[in-house]
């Protein structure tokens, strides 16, 4: 049988190394030999002997999760094989977290992870109850995560000199070691008139960095968790 779809790039070819790879823009690949982590529901298609547990955030996660609609449902992938991970068909992204690193990530961009990575819900200082959620989740330790995001990201570097300014609906990620604020940038009178659609951003102030996506997050997308 002859076709492009049989091209080298579309193959999934022999086992590798364990760990993640990227099997192409929009899915991740990852070894399994041992345990590794995954939002439930991510996995489209395994070989090999592998389980796929849920796996619990505790009683603080649930109840933070319950609370604002946000949080990090997961599983536990087991055994050895490999597995292939994909979201929406969204673009995916794979960052190394060396110790010392700390990356405060929205849970709805978090596609999978080495289980050798420490994570947390906290609460986003400053934040409130804005459309970006009171929690995002901080992953630090020493390993890989596969973040996905809605169309190209912007990575936008922070410094003391110039803090920038997020809409909650479309960030994706920090450096943790920032400092978050809320920020208001449009007038009672605006607001009185209608408002500009731009009332309330995130503010993030120091040294590092910030992702956002080239979209806002949608009511339909928002409320389908």
């Amino acid at each position: 049988m002859k076709s492009d779809l049989f091209a080298g790039e579309h193959l999934a070819g022999a086992p590798g190394a364990p760990g993640m790879t990227l099997q192409n823009a929009k899915a991740v690949k990852y070894t399994v030999d041992g345990e590794m982590h995954a939002r439930q529901g991510s996995m489209i298609a395994f070989r090999g002997d592998l389980r796929f547990e849920r796996k619990g955030q505790g009683i603080g996660g649930m109840l933070k999760r319950a609370v604002t609609g946000e949080g990090l449902p997961l599983m536990a992938v087991r055994g050895r094989g490999e597995a292939w991970f994909a979201h929406e068909a969204q673009n995916c992204f794979l960052v190394e977290i060396e110790p010392g690193d700390a990356l405060t990530v929205n849970g709805r961009n978090v596609l999978c992870f080495d289980a050798t990575l420490q994570y947390e819900i906290r609460t986003v200082k400053g934040a409130g109850m804005t459309g970006g959620g009171l929690f995002n989740s901080v992953f630090s330790g020493h390993g890989k995560i596969a973040l996905v995001c809605e169309g190209t990201p912007i990575v936008i570097p922070v410094s003391p000199q110039a803090p920038v300014f997020v809409d909650t609906d479309a960030v994706v990620g920090w450096s943790e070691r920032l400092q978050t604020s809320l920020h208001r940038s449009q007038s009672l009178g605006s607001m009185i008139r209608g408002g500009s659609g731009e009332a309330v951003q995130l503010k993030l102030e120091g040294e590092g960095f910030v992702v956002v996506r080239p979209s806002e997050l949608t009511p339909q997308k928002n409320s389908s968790g």
